[in-house]
């Protein structure tokens, strides 16, 4: 029995349980909570679908932030070409750097990674994780498949902290069995289980080898297929003959399988963005399912009497004198009697706790208050909202260093299979997630130039082509 089989499905197992409870709060299906067990089979029913989800704000918030604009070619990395001259061979690094910059680019955009690659953040931001495979497809196209934390098993190399040792994926099928597959730097072994299950992971014992893949079996490469690829399938069809029929070779040495971990500590997985939110938003829940409950009772005031005769019936019980309704007078004949209503509940005390908990909320995840609730003294300028925004950018710029080495890795590994050999080095490049406006751009050029830039300098600082510049200082 493959001892990996094992290990990926006990991680298996406790990744659902620890991903289980992010995944409901960013849904808003929250533990709602009430002041007694009274209150909760009064209530308990009418507000069961009820949260004031603040949950994907604190995700969003920082996914907004995390634009993927391309890569650069670090110079480290950057392919060396030999020539008679300097010049020329500057001029050939230059071109082999534009064609990695280009390859790069081609293969981001047709895997429409634009979009995809705001799925992979959102999931690394909710769960702590995601994952991201990196393989040919059937017509020899490489590929980028995101994953949702759940269904991916890793294992670290303890020795080389950051080197995936293995990794493992595991989905259902249509016919309700069960496929697991392992990736190795040399290999990927697929399995399935014999038998069907219903919605349970199975046992390691239960898997046996996948199908058989041969080399009459592959679709034939396009004609602009990469080196890479050519060589995958050349060796695939040479090794159809010494390899189990589950196992295809990975001649790239490295695990196909990227992971983006949120926020990770050395040695452990990623963490939530909701870690910290989740206590602050069951608090908010509770004060606001309380004050939902004191309007039910004070909708309609409660009404008193007194000085009234009490009746009993045959049991010796009290019957109501009155019967409350809008419908319904109350009158006695009594002239002692004496009738009143009870004040409403004063709601400005939940109002004010509700806020807090969103104070609470921002402090806690450090998302700007303004993503939590709305602006009442009108909308802040951009120097302020820059001072005020001064500790999530800096988490953004952390996510963006963290995640942007993963994608690098990513790219880097894709333009391999792509036939661009094993030597690249990519930096990724983000979108400035606090960027400044024309005016604040224009009013810091003013700024250097009243201490002496030149002109010419503030121009092309503000943007103007050297053709522009010329003709507004000479005329």
């Amino acid at each position: 029995m493959n001892i990996q089989i094992e290990q990926a499905i006990e991680q298996f197992r406790t990744n659902t349980q620890r991903y289980s409870k992010s995944e409901r709060y960013y849904r808003g299906e929250h533990n709602l909570s009430f002041a007694s067990e009274k209150f909760q089979n009064t209530f308990g029913s009418l507000f069961r679908e009820f949260a004031m989800n603040l949950c994907p704000a604190i995700c969003d918030a920082v996914k907004d932030k995390l634009k993927v604009t391309g890569f650069g070619v670090d110079a480290v990395g950057a392919p060396r070409v030999s020539s008679p001259t300097v010049k020329e061979g500057a001029l050939a690094n230059a071109r082999a750097t534009d064609t990695l910059r280009y390859a790069a680019d081609r293969i981001w955009q047709n895997n429409r990674m634009a979009t995809r690659s705001g799925e992979i953040h959102k999931e690394a931001l909710k769960n702590g994780d995601a994952y991201a495979i990196v393989w040919p497809n059937v017509d020899g196209e490489v590929t980028i498949y995101p994953h949702k934390a759940a269904n991916i098993a890793i294992a670290y190399d303890e020795e080389s902290p950051g080197k995936i040792l293995w990794a493992a994926k595991y989905w259902r099928t249509a016919d309700k069995h069960t496929r697991l597959n392992l990736f190795y730097p040399d290999r990927i072994e697929k399995y399935i289980t014999a038998k069907q299950s219903e919605g349970i992971l199975p046992e390691a014992k239960e898997f046996v080898p996948f199908g058989t893949h041969s080399a009459g079996t592959q679709a034939p490469l396009p004609a602009n297929a990469g080196n890479g690829l050519k060589a995958l399938r050349a060796s695939n069809v040479m090794q159809a003959g010494s390899l189990h029929s589950n196992v295809i070779p990975n001649p790239y040495g490295i695990v196909p399988v990227f992971h983006f971990a949120n926020n990770a500590d050395i040695g452990t997985p990623g963490q939530s963005e909701l870690e910290a939110a989740i206590p602050v938003q069951d608090g908010l829940n509770k004060s606001v399912l309380d004050m939902l409950v004191a309007m039910e009772f004070s909708a309609y005031r409660q009404r008193w009497a007194a000085g009234i005769e009490i009746a009993y019936d045959k049991e010796g019980k009290t019957i109501a004198p009155f019967k409350a309704g809008i419908d319904h007078i109350w009158i006695s004949e009594n002239p002692n009697a004496r009738f009143g209503d009870f004040d409403t509940t004063n709601l400005d005390q939940f109002l004010k706790v509700k806020d807090s908990f969103r104070i609470d909320m921002a402090s806690v995840t450090g998302t700007p208050l303004y993503y939590l609730m709305p602006q009442t003294k009108g909308f802040p300028s951009g120097e302020s909202l820059r001072k005020a925004e001064t500790r999530f950018i800096a988490k953004v710029r952390d996510r963006q260093e963290s995640f942007g080495q993963t994608w690098s890795d990513l790219i880097a590994f894709a333009l391999m299979l792509d036939g661009h050999g094993k030597s690249t080095r990519l930096i990724t490049n983000w979108e400035d997630p606090s960027p400044m406006s024309d005016r604040e751009v224009l009013e810091n050029i003013l700024i250097k130039k009243n201490i002496g830039i030149s002109v010419e300098q503030a121009l092309t600082e503000a943007g103007y082509g050297e053709v522009d510049i010329r003709t507004m200082t000479h005329g």
